[in-house]
């Protein structure tokens, strides 16, 4: 989890000092290599197999990891066992957990042909996380959270195979509304429906029916989770952004996946009350508003529905203010190296989400022969974006300034030290004793790598202007991998690895 810092990490300064990459950046030039967009895009899926919590199954890859959590969800009466630890501790947030899996089903059904022989192994990583969200909205009205107490958790450096904190149960209910998380949750779900729909009919039924029931209940019962939970979800996954975008991104992927008029009308209906124009240079498990726009806006390119005008011009906006030479949006920069950056931690979580929404918008454009409008910055064609999108994938695979990886185990230089408790400590197969809570300590202030490659991984990275980057585990902000770094970028990597050839884009 990044935004909680550890308590342990004052042990670490002396060694973390050591480890930090102090090359100078400004004097290596960036070469561009030739990229396997296919072998990342398998690496970045396999990552998710390291972040499974629950039973494991035979044919687990990753088989430094063993099962973990398998009573969670016992104390409160319901089975909460499966889903994906959210980073680098042992606790399950539910709100970032669904964007996760709204973000590879929208992958799957943008690219899914791209997915090539990798789309069977990108489905069962989305269905980990559907059953899981399934399992915890099957009490009606209701809608469990969070597994895990996030202070105790992070006080801790242990391997999930021997958590010992308290598996606390949070959840959402009329009392307690959370229309954040659950209005996300119907999202995760209507996707995930979309993805199955013809693999497993009966499958997606499920996850539609209980879609609708979830984002009624956000709906009906209106607030902020971080209102309702504060003390067990802030500051980790604080909804700073409130709960009125993810009604319409709620309400947006349930019409994309029911075809009901009911949300179109719902839609146009809160289009202002709900602030669909506010904040679009935002994307993430927070703020949603950009992605909002991108969606609705293939329905007005595709000439289904020019209800929804107005969101695609909110979309050209957005893309406008993440173009090099084009954008001066004071949130919006570039590094000497080209990477796209915002002030704060985990930067690869806004380099891959809105490189994403890049890479879908680029399509709609092309299929409906269009081109960005940027007012007196004149105009963009789709390949423009595309270009964009593409060297941020190239910079986190090497071409960089420091010429390493920021995905772990792809290429020959890659972050070693990665805050990551299952990935730092010993193997059960390695060490059989149980590790307890502050046994890990020592691992955790090593200067030496982690025993186990968290193979698919891809860390915070580089969050200024200087494309520095400390191979250490105590700066969390830059060394630990998240579900929603790797989430969209399998999509931009699928994408990739099927038109790799800049020049093949014949769309201007």
């Amino acid at each position: 989890m990044l935004a909680a810092s550890l308590r342990v990490e004052a042990v670490a300064v002396a060694a973390a000092a050591v480890l930090v990459l102090l090359l100078s950046p400004a004097a290596v030039v960036v070469v561009a290599g030739q990229h396997d967009y296919g072998d990342a895009l398998h690496k970045s899926i396999l990552f998710f197999e390291g972040q499974r919590s629950g039973r494991l199954p035979p044919d687990q890859r990753l088989r430094w990891r063993r099962d973990s959590g398998l009573h969670d969800g016992a104390a409160a009466g319901v089975d909460l066992t499966g889903g994906y630890y959210d980073a680098g501790d042992n606790v399950k947030f539910g709100f970032p957990m669904a964007f996760t899996a709204t973000l590879m089903s929208w992958g799957l059904i943008d690219f899914g042909r791209s997915f090539g022989p990798h789309k069977e192994e990108a489905r069962k990583a989305v269905r980990w996380a559907t059953d899981y969200l399934m399992k915890a909205t099957a009490k009606p009205n209701t809608v469990y959270v969070q597994v895990g107490d996030a202070f105790r958790d992070h006080s801790c450096w242990e391997r999930p195979e021997d958590m010992d904190t308290p598996r606390t149960v949070y959840k959402v209910d009329p009392s307690h509304p959370g229309s954040d998380v659950a209005a996300e949750t119907a999202a995760a779900l209507a996707a995930g429906s979309i993805v199955f729909r013809d693999a497993d009919p009966v499958y997606s039924k499920r996850l539609l029916d209980r879609a609708i029931a979830v984002f009624e209940f956000a709906d009906k019962y209106r607030g902020p989770y971080s209102s309702s939970l504060h003390d067990a979800v802030c500051p980790c996954y604080c909804d700073f952004s409130g709960y009125k975008d993810e009604l319409l991104w709620g309400a947006a992927w349930l019409h994309k996946a029911s075809r009901r008029r009911e949300y179109r009308e719902y839609i146009k209906k809160n289009e202002v009350v709900l602030g669909a124009s506010e904040s679009i240079n935002e994307f993430g498990w927070d703020n949603k508003h950009a992605g909002i726009n991108v969606l609705i806006s293939k329905e007005v390119l595709m000439g289904k529905d020019e209800y929804f005008q107005s969101f695609r011009v909110n979309a050209d906006n957005f893309m406008c203010s993440l173009l090099p030479g084009i954008s001066n949006h004071p949130q919006i920069q570039y590094s000497p190296g080209g990477l796209l950056f915002k002030v704060g931690g985990s930067n690869m979580q806004h380099v891959t989400s809105l490189s994403f929404l890049l890479l879908a918008y680029s399509n709609y454009l092309s299929h409906a022969g269009a081109r960005v409008s940027c007012g007196a910055g004149g105009s963009a064609s789709p390949t423009q974006l595309r270009r964009v999108a593409k060297r941020q994938v190239d910079y986190i695979l090497g071409d960089n300034p420091l010429r390493m990886s920021y995905m772990v185990g792809y290429g020959a230089r890659f972050p070693r030290r990665i805050h990551h408790r299952g990935s730092s400590l010993p193997s059960v197969a390695a060490h059989p004793a149980r590790i307890g809570c502050k046994g890990g300590a020592a691992y955790y202030a090593s200067a030496a790598p982690n025993p186990n490659l968290l193979v698919g991984a891809v860390v915070g990275g580089p969050s200024d202007a200087t494309d520095a980057f400390p191979d250490a585990r105590a700066v969390f902000q830059q060394s630990e991998p998240t579900t929603y770094i790797n989430a969209p970028l399998m999509g931009l990597l699928a994408y990739f690895s099927a038109h790799p050839n800049p020049a093949e884009w014949a769309d201007d």
